[in-house]
């Protein structure tokens, strides 16, 4: 349920806007008294959208809404003000405001107008949201067998709405799986909350994921809803699951089979339909055995269970993600646009990207776009420390299939004499010593190579 904030200093006035807005659009309505007394609310607790006076002893309209641009905040704004004051409306506007309204229009104006304006911050809040998606550093970029079986697995256990687990090591791109599952879960007008359960404090991790009521605790001078209540129906995910205390697991252990959130110093339980994704780089099976895990609640979670391939066991997708990186690094700093040279390429492809597969490799290509003057990054730009540090990748393999170590082989192999021949076919094949060019596409429509 969304939440809506009326701030006026008639009393009278903000609890009938509360109740008809309760009643018409179904929201929960808050109520605040002051200029100063809507800040400490929206500093602490969240807001959807908020219908403001502008006029007002001590800290006015006009206040408020400079001290929210300044915070940054990015819920809307509705004015409203008596009759014939609508150029102080349009200041407002200029200030941030939404839109503006008359305290003599009828609420079911006033309803419509806060549903519009919800909707339209839903609408902006899901595009940023997939811009961002789209641009991001995506581990799920690429076309090799590994990638390929995990978009395939991810359509699959997407719209079911049952726990999901991944598993994966550091930078491989978890929540980036885990935002696809919400792209493709039929939640996408829901929203995506992350947790990241290792950097939670741990006297703060129950408050956090559940919420608390004021009072609850020392420094609890507020309401607030936890990550389960801010999620709705949409999909929250909890990153690094390993890493939550023992008291927290039991208590989410119990949300989950019971689907009822109760807020510490709260008697009340909420409902709490949200799809949970859970992540971890872990073994939790051997956290279980050294009794730092429950065993029930694994069972819990890993209904399902995606494995994202680390970097390494796909470096034939690296060309794609390198080129990817190159040029969302040039647009984020303003430069113009880089390539990565063959020789620089095969250099990077030799580095088996334990330590932080994808985001490591982000690293590096940024390293490199700032250190290249021209507009190609030759291998004299690679850094040094990468340049025969190829590593163990024996232990790694130990788990894969011969089968599936030579297909990815064989992959790269095609990959990086594309890249050498500016993707000419003929050239290409007889590099390769095959027969004709038809041999060559017949590769590489076995292992789902097509030029980006």
């Amino acid at each position: 349920m969304y939440t809506v904030l009326i701030v006026d200093d008639v009393a009278a006035m903000a609890e009938q806007y509360a109740y008809d807005l309760r009643r018409l659009a179904s929201v929960d309505a808050r109520v605040a008294s002051s200029g100063d007394e809507a800040l400490q609310l929206v500093a602490t607790e969240n807001v959807d959208c908020m219908i403001l006076d502008l006029e007002m002893p001590g800290k006015d309209g006009f206040a408020v809404l400079r001290a929210l641009k300044e915070r940054g905040a990015d819920f809307p704004v509705i004015v409203y003000t008596g009759t014939g004051s609508f150029d102080r409306c349009v200041q407002a506007m200029r200030l941030g405001a939404y839109t503006f309204i008359d305290k003599a229009d009828p609420v079911e104006r006033v309803a419509r107008e806060v549903e519009t304006a919800i909707e339209r911050r839903v609408l902006i809040a899901e595009v940023t949201s997939l811009r961002r998606y789209a641009a991001e550093d995506t581990a799920l970029r690429g076309s090799s067998a590994p990638m390929q079986k995990l978009k395939d697995a991810i359509a699959r256990v997407a719209p079911i709405p049952s726990p999901i687990l991944i598993v994966g090591e550091s930078g491989s791109g978890k929540e980036l799986v885990a935002r696809d599952i919400h792209r493709l879960s039929g939640r996408t007008k829901e929203p995506f909350i992350a947790v990241n359960c290792a950097a939670l404090p741990e006297q703060l991790v129950e408050s956090e994921l559940f919420g608390h009521e004021r009072g609850a605790f020392t420094g609890a001078h507020a309401t607030r809803k936890g990550a389960f209540e801010s999620a709705g129906k949409g999909t929250l995910f909890l990153d690094e699951i390993g890493e939550l205390p023992l008291p927290a697991q039991a208590k989410l252990l119990r949300v989950l089979e019971e689907r009822v959130v109760v807020r510490l110093g709260a008697t009340r339980g909420v409902d709490v339909p949200a799809r949970v994704v859970t992540a971890t780089h872990r073994n939790l099976d051997d956290d279980v055995k050294e009794s730092r895990f429950r065993q029930d609640l694994l069972f819990r979670l890993n209904v399902h269970v995606l494995r994202v391939p680390p970097l390494r066991d796909r470096l034939s997708d690296l060309p794609e993600l390198a080129d990817h990186l190159t040029a969302a690094i040039c647009e984020k700093f303003g430069a113009r646009r880089k390539a990565i040279a063959p020789a620089a390429m095969e250099l990077l492809a030799r580095y088996d990207w334990a330590r932080n597969n994808v985001r490591e490799l982000r690293n590096v290509v940024e390293r490199m776009v700032i250190d290249s003057d021209g507009d190609i990054i030759g291998p004299e730009h690679v850094p040094a420390e990468l340049i025969g540090s190829g590593g163990e990748r024996a232990a790694a393999n130990e788990a894969r299939t011969f089968v599936e170590r030579k297909a990815e082989a064989e992959r790269q192999i095609v990959v990086e004499a594309l890249e050498r021949n500016e993707w000419h076919i003929t050239k290409t094949a007889e590099e390769l010593g095959l027969a004709d060019h038809a041999s060559l596409l017949k590769i590489m429509r076995r292992h789902g190579v097509s030029r980006r």
